[in-house]
């Protein structure tokens, strides 16, 4: 998988594609999302901080350069003679130093491990980009699922009213009995109540979306009718493969273990020597010197320059060399046991999220079918009704099939969305462009919860 695109030139891509309506869509929310989701915002700063301790580490192994001055000055005499305001000696001094590390396998092996850390670290970033997509397709049909089932929730409730009225004024002339009237309003109570629920769920769901990008979305452009339903591309084996290959959790576990390796090979390396250059400079000017009639006389500029080649070898330090060492050990123990708990995972979701999608795309057929077969049956039993060979129980039960056939419908196309996203996030290869193309089977009217 190629590196994912930061998230500042994903932002900048996506503003080129934004479609001037007034009515929100994908793309428009997913760009706002990625200037001002809080999550994302953390990742980033997060990232940022840890690529700081590749430079930390590469510190010890680059020069180290000090210098220092200083001016004393002095007066010196017999007791009862010096004065604190007549320093007559003074002594100015400036030294220069430098270190470099010749050998240092403990200092190399951790700035190699902090190098492959810190493609860990840019690989998590990764998924949590991946993420993001998912959070903001998910909340955005979450939207216009509620709207659809408050539609639904709000057809039924009136034509269970309807329905109320209707055999009211039959039991009034005597064509049904009471307990019709009573059947018939406890449906129209339990679809008002269904109504206020779905209501409630509607708002709860723009609330959802509004904490992702930090603004409101009253207008949302919907889903077409003929968006394609179609099954994955591709057999299981392949999709298992590519997730293996490019899924950034697994490969930021994998960066993980090379990195916690190199930890162990420096905790090792504490045992080895390590050789150091040493080289200074040193300029004393002092005029401390006192001549025999106690005047001031310099004494001069003294120079000094020093190269050394130190070499340190360590010889025991209570065990604590050793104890790092064990402990580095099991740390790779459990970094590798980590990285096969996540290998076993991704394939077991991207094998569950392949079947999703393939049993999505079946189940909208045979919903679509569902609701043909509901609305005949309920013509049906209507018909029956008013003859007399069918209750009202039959009818309430009818419509209510068909409206959950409906709900149920709309539901299945929801879900294959979100689930064809979810297989190539396990996959790894999401991007934002896969919103891009989901885009231009938004219509361009808006919806809205009124």
């Amino acid at each position: 998988m190629g590196r994912f695109t930061r998230t500042i030139v994903l932002a900048a891509g996506l503003l080129v594609c934004v479609k001037p309506v007034f009515a929100d869509d994908l793309v428009s929310i997913l760009e706002l999302a990625m200037r001002n989701d809080p999550a994302l915002r953390q990742a980033q700063a997060q990232l940022n901080s840890g690529q700081q301790q590749v430079r930390l580490a590469r510190a010890s192994l680059m020069p180290q350069a000090s210098a220092s001055l200083s001016e004393q000055r002095q007066s010196t005499g017999p007791e009862g003679t010096i004065s604190f305001t007549d320093l007559d000696a003074s002594t100015r001094r400036y030294n220069v130093s430098v270190q470099q590390a010749l050998l240092n396998m403990n200092s190399w092996y951790s700035y190699q491990g902090a190098k492959e850390a810190d493609q860990a670290r840019f690989y998590n970033f990764a998924a949590q980009e991946q993420e993001l997509i998912i959070r903001v397709a998910t909340a955005y049909f979450t939207v216009l699922r509620a709207i659809d089932d408050l539609s639904t929730r709000r057809q039924e409730e009136e034509a269970a009213m309807r329905q109320f009225e209707r055999t009211r004024q039959r039991e009034e002339v005597g064509l049904v009995a009471i307990t019709e009237v009573y059947e018939s309003q406890a449906a129209y109570d339990l679809a008002r109540n269904n109504t206020i629920l779905a209501e409630d769920a509607l708002s709860s769901s723009y609330e959802a979306l509004e904490a992702i990008t930090g603004q409101p979305h009253p207008n949302l452009e919907i889903l077409r009718e003929d968006f394609p339903i179609t099954p994955a591309d591709g057999d299981m084996d392949t999709w298992v493969q590519e997730a293996l290959n490019s899924n950034p959790q697994l490969l930021a576990a994998r960066y993980s273990v090379e990195a916690q390796a190199k930890t162990v090979q420096a905790r090792r390396a504490e045992h080895l020597p390590t050789i150091g250059l040493q080289s200074s400079y040193s300029n004393t000017d002092s005029n401390s010197g006192q001549g025999a009639d106690g005047s001031v006389r310099s004494t001069g500029v003294i120079e000094g320059f020093s190269v050394a080649v130190q070499v340190t070898i360590p010889l025991y330090s209570g065990h604590a060399v050793t104890a790092r060492r064990s402990q580095a050990e099991y740390d790779l123990v459990a970094q590798q046991e980590q990285a096969s708990l996540i290998r076993r995972q991704t394939t077991q979701n991207i094998r569950n999220a392949f079947r999703r999608v393939n049993t999505d795309a079946l189940v909208i057929a045979q919903r679509q079918q569902a609701i043909v077969s509901a609305q005949s049956a309920l013509n049906a039993i209507e018909a029956g009704y008013e003859v007399g060979t069918r209750n009202i129980v039959d009818v309430v039960q009818a419509r209510q099939q068909l409206f959950v056939a409906l709900r149920n419908y709309s539901d299945a196309r929801y879900n294959y969305v979100v689930d064809t996203l979810q297989l190539k996030r396990t996959a790894g290869v999401l991007t934002p462009q896969d919103i891009i193309d989901l885009n231009e089977w938004l219509a361009a009217e808006p919806v809205t919860a009124q």
